[in-house]
């Protein structure tokens, strides 16, 4: 049986999600601001219209943003994932198998389906269902391989006609898209790879699947020919229903301001190792490398303002989760790297050398007393901060007034998970 995949993609996500509780919003330029509200990330339909670019600074569109009436929220990242929870479990509850490949796309293996019920029939049940159940509109794309059902659901966002849906199970039908798009536009195919087929005479995604599979592996990689197989319909991508385990988590933020004090510093990267060890637990494993780094800004008058970083790693001598553990090491970690009369801009922490959970060399010299990894403790913690978000329970190390967070002073209300923050009406 041939494989079939679709591909859903929420339109314009986060945008979407600020307009979801302010209907009085409903035809009005929204756009998304980065941490510390400092890029363009998110534009609604209307203010792409404007001719505001992504990742544009937001200073540099500030005028046209009060000239048309544009609204601006700072990035409100609890209130994008709970509504992409709902948008994918609507999703599970309507496709047999689903990957989650992005905070806002999902393929879905649709093999089958068509032996019951008409593939244009039935994403169009799915985008209605989203619709009323989310309040979140997504397009679809639908197509014999992954690669293939990118490009049908970048045809249903591009000409509206599609209605939003686009199956491109049949081959004409994909020839006849992929010599409209360039080869850009191909899932896996970035500047670098796009510079060199096109002085190769490849400028179309048609062009680059006419293109014999063994050629390009000569020129680039496996995985350049595969994506042309893909493109010819064959099924190289299968779907990813278990997102496979990191093996390493970084938290790094910029600062609203500049720090030059040490015990900021230390409460900022504390926060940032509260941050990697719960996802540490949550992917169910221990680690025992660290890395703390800080930096100033590389893009200050180095004359007046000079330029710093550093970084420095460290182990444990047994693998853990405990949130302690690796507080105690981030300090010492900090002290080794800090210097005095420095503006710094950006600091993080990274966990590398992961271990199982459940599985442990034990060092025959090794004294464990020093650890003091408590699963329980940090299991009863999590639950907690989950239930009631985070900062229901924190380590004094990351401090209470975290002046060096950073800025978001257009945030919207945590509507879903804030019982604070429930529309009133």
């Amino acid at each position: 049986m041939s494989k079939v995949f679709a591909l859903v993609d929420c339109n314009n996500f986060y945008a979407s999600c600020e307009k979801l509780f302010r209907p009085d919003l409903a035809n009005t330029p929204v756009v998304v601001l980065s941490n510390n509200d400092g890029c363009v990330v998110a534009r609604s339909k209307e203010a792409k219209a404007l001719g505001i670019k992504m990742g544009v600074p937001y200073f540099q569109v500030r005028e046209l943003v009060e000239k048309h009436g544009v609204v601006a929220f700072s990035s409100n990242y609890a209130l994008y994932a709970d509504i992409s929870a709902r948008v994918m479990t609507t999703l599970e509850q309507l496709a047999p198998s689903v990957e989650v490949y992005s905070i806002d796309e999902a393929f879905l293996d649709l093999t089958g389906i068509s032996s019951c019920t008409e593939l244009n029939e039935f994403a169009k049940q799915v985008k209605t269902t989203i619709l009323n159940w989310t309040g979140i509109h997504v397009c679809v794309g639908i197509a014999p391989s992954k690669t293939l059902a990118k490009l049908a659901n970048h045809a249903a966002k591009k000409w509206s006609k599609t209605g939003g849906v686009v199956d491109l199970t049949d081959r004409d039908r994909q020839r006849k898209l992929m010599a409209l798009l360039p080869v850009s536009e191909v899932w896996g195919i970035g500047g670098r790879i796009t510079k060199r087929l096109n002085e190769m005479g490849i400028h179309t995604a048609l062009q680059l699947a006419d293109t014999p599979a063994k050629q390009i592996r000569k020129q680039f990689s496996v995985v350049v020919e595969r994506t042309v197989q893909e493109l010819n319909g064959e099924s190289c991508l299968s779907l990813i229903e278990v997102e496979s385990k990191k093996k390493e988590i970084v938290s790094s933020r910029s600062f609203s301001e500049r720090i030059l004090d040490q015990k900021q510093m230390i409460e900022a990267v504390s926060e940032y190792t509260h941050r990697v060890c719960e996802k540490l637990r949550a992917q169910q494993c221990k680690a025992k490398q660290l890395t703390v780094f800080i930096r100033t800004s590389p893009f200050s008058d180095h004359q007046t303002d000079p330029y710093y970083a550093n970084s420095a790693s460290g182990q444990l001598v047994y693998p853990s989760s405990d949130t302690r553990d690796f507080l105690h090491l981030t300090a010492e970690l900090l002290s080794k790297i800090w210097k005095d009369g420095y503006r710094y801009a950006k600091s993080g922490v990274m966990l590398t050398d992961f271990y199982d959970e459940n599985i442990l060399q034990q060092q025959l010299f090794a004294d464990e007393s020093g650890s003091e990894c408590n699963p329980a403790l940090m299991a009863v913690i999590d639950q907690i901060n989950q239930q009631h978000k985070r900062n229901a329970i924190f380590f004094a190390a990351k401090g209470t007034q975290q002046n060096w967070s950073m800025k978001r002073s257009l945030l919207s209300p945590s509507y879903t998970t804030k019982w604070s923050d429930l529309p009133k009406i």
